[in-house]
């Protein structure tokens, strides 16, 4: 087994609740762990046998800017349900998603939420 990792994807997006989280994207960072059996890949070095992650990456990009989510929880488990479906050969997905500047009144680096999904 193996791990395809996606780290610090910067998407702007709706995501929150508060008004002005409506009114305006913000940034936001997506980490990505793609678990599957990456043993033929490695042998062959041929990607027909692995997950082609620039595929994973337009099409996370794609559902995070037309999603206008309210909760990062929500977002989260709907990217790791997604990208479990979107090849049959992943055994299991880890999602990460952070707002880089959370609107609250404290001096904090990020916020989010990990999702985890097991075939």
């Amino acid at each position: 087994m193996g791990v395809i990792e996606i780290r610090d994807l910067q998407v702007m997006a709706i995501v929150g609740l508060l008004p002005e989280e409506r009114e305006r994207e913000q940034p936001l960072s997506i980490d990505i762990d793609l678990h599957r059996d990456i043993a033929q890949a490695a042998e062959s070095d041929n990607l027909v046998f692995s997950t082609d992650y620039a595929e994973v990456l337009d099409f996370v990009v794609d559902l995070v800017r037309v999603g206008n989510f309210f909760l990062l929880e929500t977002l989260a488990e709907r990217l790791s349900a997604v990208i479990l479906d979107f090849d049959q050969y992943l055994t299991a997905v880890t999602v990460v998603v952070r707002k880089l500047r959370p609107p609250v009144p404290h001096v904090v680096n990020t916020i989010g939420v990990r999702a985890h999904r097991v075939r």
